[in-house]
């Protein structure tokens, strides 16, 4: 039921998520389309995305994060060939870690009071562009590691880390919220910090 919940509304939500310039094609999901080599941009097209990942990270809604994280028909397309089963990966793995990782998060955000989201953090410098082949992907992607989501506690600044985001199409989406690999199969916080910490490390897939 959860997986269903979050086909249909990242349906509903992809038109007004997709940021301005991106390839938009009616209510056709994103990844039923082929892959670009445009490069995501880091300004409004970023913060919207990010923004609508705090909305999922407030409540705890697996169906909110779905509109930001990485199309399962795009990470099938962009796996065939190169792992067994990509869509048993994408569900078991990508999809189960994101919904322990949003849960985590949420209680992360919980500590100090109401959390109020200020900025996201980013080094477009860090953005790599990994070719076919590499990484176990068929087709090439942009990947931002490390991309910081700013936040209030009164007036303590805080933030943590959305681990990776990769491309498809020009849009930038979510692929780890938590760490990977990670040392337990939990649901885990990347790099909380107290301040407003700093992007990256550039490098990975």
């Amino acid at each position: 039921m959860i997986r269903a919940a979050r086909v249909a509304t990242f349906a509903l939500l992809v038109a007004t998520l997709v940021p301005p310039g991106a390839t938009r094609a009616g209510a056709t999901a994103p990844g039923n389309l082929p892959q670009t080599s445009a490069e995501p941009s880091f300004g409004a097209a970023l913060t919207a995305q990010m923004k609508q990942l705090w909305r999922a990270l407030e409540s705890n809604s697996p169906a909110l994060g779905s509109a930001v994280f990485f199309p399962r028909g795009a990470y099938v397309r962009m796996k065939t060939g190169a792992i067994a089963s990509p869509s048993s990966d994408y569900d078991d793995r990508l999809v189960a870690f994101f919904d322990l990782d949003l849960a985590a998060y949420r209680e992360r955000l919980d500590v100090g009071g109401p959390a109020t989201f200020v900025r996201v953090l980013a080094n477009a410098a860090d953005a790599q562009w990994i070719p076919p082949g590499a990484c176990e992907n068929t087709i090439g992607y942009w990947h931002e590691p490390g991309v910081r989501l700013v936040y209030r506690h009164a007036n303590s600044v805080r933030s943590v880390a959305v681990a990776s985001l990769i491309s498809w199409r020009g849009v930038w989406y979510v692929v780890h919220l938590g760490p990977n690999p990670r040392p337990v199969n939990v649901g885990t916080v990347d790099g909380f910090t107290n301040g407003p910490g700093v992007p990256g490390p550039p490098g990975g897939c």
